[in-house]
């Protein structure tokens, strides 16, 4: 005869959260069944070290692959003036797909986290190109308030949003700045000089929606606008860094309250809850990335000014192009 089942058990996996598990009260001692005339015994099967409910080798290379992704970012945010966040989100995008983070709250989980990241690493870019005069201040406090409302707003869309329009809005501005960058001339402007008030505040806004959408700290858009009204690449890309922080603070906040219900929707994604995650926020993902993406912002930044204009516009457009088809990739499921 078959032994008596045990009892099931609740156990606690994860700070905050409950799941139920197959766990036989009398799993200590190998259970007997009946096979034919005789018996078979069936053992438990080894369990490997885990903590927060993620294998301690798979914690460890995910660890270092976030790390190293951090010390590119920061060159990143210093050479384009972007915050990071282009390179963020498809890092984090591959990295939460290789912990089980389901397809659709993984892109806002990358887009929150990338905001998050962006904070210090904007600051920092930041303070490196104004002590070298390159941003116009005067342009960053138009922009401010338009682009923090554009953010909230932003945000609110990502509580309902389906993952695929993250990856629209990525590709769609990403590669507007891409074609920009490597076939445009000059001659492509749309004025001389900055448009008025209403016209930038009109742009303000929709650099907040916009970038809020794609998890990066304005610079692509900001950029485009710039370089489109006869600014100088360089001055340009200070310029956009001033952005980063008007836009990543009230985004990651944005994010925390856009995916806080989806902790109780996928209690079993160990990934998005705490305490690895809070909402839309993965919180290993931004003490990881943080550390090494101050330290080389600066290095990024002294690697800005050292590049001839040309050079600088052709690496941002090669490396936006590579983003952009990642995505699209992404988009049609190869």
């Amino acid at each position: 005869m078959p032994s008596k089942p045990g009892l099931w058990h609740q156990i606690s996996v994860i700070s905050g959260s409950t799941r139920t598990v197959a766990a036989r009260a009398d799993a200590a001692r190998p259970a007997c069944y009946a096979h034919g005339t005789g018996f078979r015994l069936s053992f438990p099967q080894k369990v490997l070290p885990m903590i927060f409910g993620i294998p301690y080798t798979e914690l460890a290379w995910l660890s270092v692959a976030l790390l190293g992704a951090g010390a590119v970012t920061g060159i990143l945010a210093g050479v384009f003036g972007v915050g990071g966040g282009a390179v963020i989100v498809p890092v984090l995008y591959e990295l939460f797909a290789l912990i089980g983070v389901p397809e659709e709250p993984r892109m806002p989980l990358c887009v929150g986290t990338s905001l998050a990241i962006i904070i210090p690493t904007s600051i920092r870019s930041f303070n490196a190109h104004r002590a070298k005069g390159a941003v116009d201040m005067a342009v960053v406090k138009a922009w401010a308030v338009p682009v923090v409302i554009g953010v909230l707003a932003g945000s609110l869309i990502a509580r309902y949003a389906p993952a695929e329009l993250f990856k629209l809005v990525f590709v769609l501005v990403a590669g507007l700045s891409a074609i920009r960058l490597l076939f445009g001339r000059d001659s492509w402007r749309l004025g001389d000089t900055l448009p008025g008030a209403f016209v930038m505040r009109v742009y303000g806004l929709a650099i907040g929606v916009l970038s809020s959408l794609m998890g990066i700290g304005g610079g692509q858009l900001s950029n485009l606008i710039l370089t489109f009204y006869g600014r100088p690449i360089h001055q340009a890309i200070a310029t956009s860094s001033g952005l980063g922080v008007l836009i990543a603070i009230p985004g990651a906040l944005g994010y925390i309250y856009a995916g806080w219900p989806k902790m109780a929707e996928y209690a079993d994604v160990t990934a998005l809850q705490m305490p690895l995650a809070l909402g839309y926020v993965s919180l290993i993902g931004f003490v990881l990335f943080v550390p090494t993406s101050i330290w080389t912002a600066p290095l990024g930044a002294r690697l800005a000014h050292a590049l001839p204009k040309r050079k600088l516009e052709i690496a941002f457009g090669i490396f936006l192009t590579i983003v952009c088809l990642r995505f699209l990739s992404s988009l049609f499921g190869l």
